[in-house]
C-alpha cells in the first residue's frame, strides 16, 4: 500500500522538490532527489604493472590502455583491460624514452626513443595490431623524449633531443603511412606531455636547455600558440594523452631532485590546481580518452626506483545526482538530478 504522505507517481516525478520523496509506481521504488554538486576529482590506486618501469610509450584509455619499452632499453610491453596488466608480445626495438599514440590496446603506433649500445637516437617507428608489432616509416627526425597522441593513423609527434644533444621544437603528423614536418613548437624541449589529436592539441611541460618549463601551447592543425602555462613547470610529467586541447590534465613529473604529485586541470584557458597523484613520480606514461578518467603507470621516484604503480583518476567535474532506493532499502541506484534516470 503507498502510503498517503507520499506521492505515488508512475516514473520520475517532474514536480519533485529537493529532499522530496515520491513512490515510482513503474519500478517500485521510493525515490528523492537532491541538486547536482561538482565533486573533486582524485587518483585511486589500481592493479601494478608487471614489470616496474620509467619512460616507456604509453597510449590509450583508462580502461584499454598499452606500455612498451622503458625500464632498461626494454621491450616489455604490457596490455590494460581495466583491471590488470598483461604481458603481450615485445617491440622489434627495445628502447627508452619513447613517444606513443593510440586509442586504445587494440591498434597504436610507438616512435623515437633512444637505444644503449649503440647509444643512438631512434626514428623508428613501429605499429601495434593488437597481437604484434610491425616496423613502418621512420620519423624524418631521430630524437628521444618526443610528445605526441592521436591514433595509429592520424598522430602527431613533437620536441624530443636530437643527436648530438638539442632540444627541438620539430613537430611531425602521422597519416597512416608517413610522417610529414610541419610546423615547430614556439619553445623547443624534451619531456613535454600532450593532450589531444593530430589537428587540435596540446603541449605542456618539458625541460629547455637547462631548467624545467611550465610553457603550454595549443597546437590548431596548422600552428602552435603560446597560451596560459601550468601553475608548477616540470618535465618527464604524465598527461591526458586522447583528451582534446580545451580539457587536459597534467599530473606527476619531475624538478630535480624532487617528483611531482601535482595534479592540474586545463579548461581551455587556465590550469587549476587538483588533488595530488598518491605516489609521486616522474618519468610517468599516461592514457585517457577524457578528463573524468585517466590512468598513470610507471615512472620513477628518487633513489632512482623505478616504478610499478598504477593509478587512475576519476571525477574531475563529474555530476553526482540523485539516488533512488528500491523497494527492498537496500540497493541504491544513482540517477540524474531532475530526470531521475539510472546512470
Amino acid at each position: 500500500t503507498v502510503g498517503t504522505a507520499v506521492v505515488n507517481y508512475a516514473g520520475d516525478y517532474p514536480g519533485a522538490v529537493e529532499g522530496e520523496l515520491w513512490y515510482d509506481s513503474t519500478n517500485k521504488d521510493f525515490k528523492y532527489q537532491y541538486p547536482n554538486v561538482t565533486a573533486a576529482g582524485s587518483w585511486r590506486t589500481q592493479a601494478n604493472l608487471n614489470t616496474a618501469r620509467k619512460d616507456g610509450g604509453g597510449f590509450g584509455s583508462y580502461n584499454s590502455a598499452i606500455l612498451a619499452g622503458g625500464a632498461s632499453y626494454g621491450s616489455d610491453t604490457e596490455t590494460w583491460n581495466g583491471s590488470a596488466w598483461t604481458e603481450v608480445n615485445n617491440l622489434n626495438t627495445g628502447r627508452v624514452l619513447l613517444g606513443g599514440a593510440g586509442a586504445d590496446n587494440t591498434a597504436g603506433i610507438v616512435f623515437g626513443g633512444f637505444t644503449h649500445p649503440p647509444s643512438q637516437h631512434r626514428a623508428d617507428t613501429e605499429l601495434w595490431n593488437g597481437t604484434n608489432w610491425s616496423e613502418v616509416n621512420n620519423l624524418n627526425s631521430a630524437r628521444y623524449r618526443p610528445a605526441g597522441s592521436g591514433t595509429s593513423t592520424l598522430a602527431i609527434a613533437f620536441g624530443g633531443n636530437t643527436p648530438p644533444n638539442n632540444y627541438t621544437g620539430a613537430t611531425e603528423t602521422w597519416n597512416g603511412t608517413n610522417w610529414t614536418e610541419v610546423n615547430d613548437l614556439n619553445t623547443a624541449r624534451e619531456a613535454a606531455a600532450a593532450s589531444g589529436t593530430s589537428t587540435a592539441n596540446l603541449a605542456f611541460g618539458g625541460y629547455n636547455p637547462s631548467t624545467w618549463v611550465a610553457n603550454t601551447e595549443t597546437w590548431n592543425g596548422t600552428n602552435w600558440t603560446e597560451v596560459n602555462d601550468l601553475n608548477t613547470a616540470r618535465f618527464a610529467l604524465g598527461g591526458s594523452v586522447n583528451s582534446t586541447n580545451t580539457d587536459a590534465l597534467a599530473f606527476g613529473g619531475s624538478t630535480p631532485p624532487t617528483v611531482k604529485a601535482n595534479t592540474e586541470l586545463w579548461n581551455g584557458t587556465n590550469w587549476t590546481e587538483q588533488n595530488d597523484l598518491n605516489t609521486a613520480r616522474g618519468k610517468i606514461s599516461g592514457a585517457a580518452s577524457n578528463t573524468s578518467n585517466v590512468l598513470a603507470f610507471g615512472g620513477e621516484t628518487p633513489g632512482p626506483t623505478q616504478q610499478a604503480a598504477t593509478e587512475e583518476w576519476t571525477g574531475a567535474g563529474a555530476a553526482v545526482g540523485a539516488w533512488a532506493t528500491g523497494g527492498d532499502m537496500n540497493t541504491a541506484k544513482k540517477q540524474t538530478a531532475g530526470a531521475g534516470e539510472s546512470s
